[in-house]
C-alpha cells in the first residue's frame, strides 16, 4: 500500500510539470496565446520552433518513464507501475499548475508505452511518425499511435506476454488522449485541421480563454 501512496502522486506531480509552457517562456513565447493554446509538443513547434518542440517531446516522455523506473526500483508490483504511468498522463493533461488544463497526453503516453512494453511503444512510434510524415497532421498521427499502440499492449496482455493489469494502461491512456483530441477530431472531419508548416494564428480559444492557474512572469 505504501508504494501506491508514494509513486502514484509522484507520477501525477511530475506529469503536471508544464515543460511546453516553460520552454516557450524561455524563448520569449507564451504558447497559450498562439495556435491551439495547448502546451504540448505540436503547439510548441508551431509557436516557437521545431528544436524546442522536440525538446518538449522528450521532456514530456520522461514524465512517465522516470516515475515508472522509480516504482520498479523500489517495488515489484505491476499495478503500481501501471497506475503511476496513468497518473503521469492525467497530470500532464490536467495539470494543477494550469488550472487543470495542459497537453494532450501523447508524448507522455508514448513514454509510458515504451517503458511498460517496448514493442507497443515502437508500434506507436512507427504509426505516429509515419502518419505525420504522410499526412502532415500531428493530431492524426497522435490519435492513431495512441489507439494502435494501446491495442498492441492489450493484445500482448491477452496472450500472456505482459501482466494483464497492463491492459488498464492501454485502455485508460488511449481514452484520455482521444478525449483531449476531441477538437482536433472535429476539425479533421471538417477539413479545418492545421498541418505542419501552416502559419500559426492566435486561436479564438487561446485569445479568450487564458489559463488562470500558475502565472508565469512575462519577463521569463
Amino acid at each position: 500500500m505504501t508504494g501506491y501512496l508514494i509513486f502514484i502522486p509522484i507520477g501525477f506531480l511530475l506529469g503536471s510539470v508544464p515543460f511546453g509552457l516553460i520552454a516557450g517562456k524561455m524563448s520569449g513565447v507564451d504558447v497559450r496565446e498562439h495556435g491551439s493554446g495547448n502546451t504540448g509538443m505540436a503547439n510548441v513547434i508551431r509557436s516557437v520552433n521545431a528544436p524546442t518542440g522536440i525538446l518538449v517531446l522528450l521532456l514530456d516522455m520522461t514524465k512517465c518513464v522516470i516515475p515508472v523506473i522509480l516504482a520498479r526500483t523500489f517495488t515489484d508490483t505491476p499495478a503500481i507501475d501501471v497506475l503511476t504511468a496513468t497518473a503521469a498522463i492525467v497530470g500532464h493533461s490536467y495539470s494543477p499548475f494550469l488550472k487543470f488544463n495542459g497537453g494532450k497526453g501523447t508524448a507522455t503516453g508514448w513514454g509510458g508505452l515504451l517503458i511498460l512494453s517496448p514493442i507497443s511503444g515502437i508500434v506507436a512510434g512507427v504509426i505516429g511518425v509515419g502518419t505525420i510524415l504522410l499526412t502532415r497532421y500531428v493530431s492524426l498521427g497522435s490519435i492513431l499511435s495512441a489507439v494502435l499502440g494501446s491495442s498492441c499492449l492489450v493484445a500482448l496482455t491477452l496472450i500472456g506476454t505482459h501482466p494483464i493489469i497492463y491492459a488498464l494502461y492501454g485502455i485508460i491512456g488511449s481514452t484520455v488522449i482521444i478525449a483531449r483530441h476531441r477538437d482536433n477530431i472535429r476539425r479533421l472531419r471538417l477539413g479545418q485541421e492545421r498541418k505542419i508548416g501552416q502559419q500559426t494564428k492566435t486561436s479564438a480559444k487561446a485569445a479568450t480563454k487564458r489559463f488562470k492557474g500558475l502565472r508565469w512572469p512575462r519577463s521569463v
